[in-house]
């Protein structure tokens, strides 16, 4: 059995900053990574925008390219996937049966895309957008595509609808709430970009439930609603939130449930066990109540940097305010902070210029911004989330002061 002073299982943004962060940080010792994809690590938010628009190739995604792997002692393993953990050997087990051994674990496998599971959700044509497979899979249709259906409002709904509308494929938006956007963001927003899309010629509907997928020959054909309506389509995109892939380290006897339990140095209940990025659950003082999920990238890079700096004996806890970003059609959206628990809302600039930002307030204090091709905004507002500053809303919904001045 081969052994490792540090495995890595996950190949993603955590997986790979940790490696580089090791080495970084001086780290000398034995490093592996273990992916479930036969690809380096590549940057996932481009899949659902410029990858799948074909602004961007494959090699332009890679986080870093092969040499840097090589030239750094960083072993990788590829279509690999870690089935079960052994806490008290010290070991994981890869499907294949093979154990490896390791000093110190750290678990960034983030999540599987959720799937539907009504009738006809494994028809040919059903794609969701989680990995570069599931990409080219779509890319791979699209000429032979006239309509679309995509299933959920949130981001990555809405940035492949955008992007379906640049192959100018008739696209339909489902979402089962009353608004777009509805569980990261506040109605103004929401507002403005289901006004977006429409304009781009979206048709975008709110308040309905999907009822099963139709299908003809083993692929689909249309998506059934829950009224009976049939809408026909030759794609459907599932966009309806991840599933953390977290079941290994559970039944090891790690705390958790809907992600892994880590600690301000992102150590599990697990000795010398670690875990980053979207499938952990942890305190952060920027949300209001219990331990959280963030699916960022942000989130993964600066917990992967705790823990490597953790590994070599430096006392950090994480503490890093979440920003998030999301590109549809030529819109910016950037966002500060998080607006869990908001009591107040201003709109600071006139959406009708397609430049304005959300202010989300907590008793008084500023905990989110949400910058709509409002980059000044975002870079002086992080000051108020921050230090959670209590600025007078009137001011702040005055476009013409700065927000840096309202931060001193």
């Amino acid at each position: 059995m081969r052994k490792y002073d540090v495995v890595i299982v996950g190949a993603g943004h955590g997986g790979a900053q940790a490696a580089i962060a090791l080495r970084m940080a001086k780290f000398d010792g034995s490093i592996v990574m273990i992916g479930d994809e036969p690809d380096l690590p590549y940057e996932r938010p481009p899949l659902s925008k410029d990858y799948l628009s074909g602004k961007r190739d494959f090699d332009r995604i890679l986080i870093r390219p092969a040499r840097f792997w090589a030239d750094r002692g960083i072993e990788m393993r590829a279509n690999a996937r870690v089935v079960a953990v052994d806490p008290t050997a010290k070991t994981v087990t890869l499907q294949t049966g093979e154990a490896i051994g390791y000093d110190q674990l750290v678990w960034a496998t983030g999540g599987r895309a959720r799937r539907l599971t009504c009738p006809g959700a494994h028809l040919r044509g059903v794609h969701t957008v989680r990995t570069r497979a599931d990409a080219d899979r779509m890319i791979a249709e699209l000429p032979a595509v006239t309509r679309a259906v995509v299933i959920g409002g949130g981001f990555i709904g809405l940035e492949a609808a955008a992007v379906l509308r640049t192959f100018d494929k008739a696209v339909t938006v489902l979402e089962a709430l009353d608004r777009v956007l509805a569980r990261v963001a506040a109605e103004p927003l929401s507002r403005f970009y289901e006004a977006q899309h429409r304009a781009h010629g979206v048709d975008l509907r709110l308040g309905v439930a999907v009822d099963g997928i139709e299908g003809r020959d083993g692929a689909v054909c249309g998506v059934r609603l829950a009224d009976g309506t049939v809408l026909a389509c030759d794609l459907v995109v599932v966009g309806i939130g991840i599933v953390p892939e977290v079941e290994p380290l559970l039944t090891a006897g790690a705390e958790g449930g809907n992600g892994v339990r880590v600690d301000a140095q992102c150590r599990t209940s697990l000795s010398d066990v670690f875990a980053i990025g979207d499938c952990t659950l942890h305190a952060n003082r920027y949300a209001a109540g219990p331990a959280i999920r963030l699916e960022s990238v942000q989130n993964a890079n600066d917990q992967a940097t705790i823990v490597a700096k953790t590994i070599v004996g430096q006392h950090v806890a994480y503490d890093a305010v979440p920003w998030f970003w999301s590109d549809q059609y030529d819109l910016k959206l950037q966002t500060v902070g998080l607006s869990i628990g908001y009591d107040q809302t201003v709109v600071r600039g006139d959406p009708a210029t397609r430049s304005f930002s959300v202010v989300y307030f907590r008793q008084g204090r500023v905990i989110a911004l949400d910058c709509v091709n409002a980059a000044r905004d975002y870079v002086q507002g992080k000051r108020l989330v921050v230090d959670a500053l209590a600025p007078d809303p009137a001011a702040v919904e005055d476009a013409s002061i700065p927000l840096k001045s309202l931060a001193l």
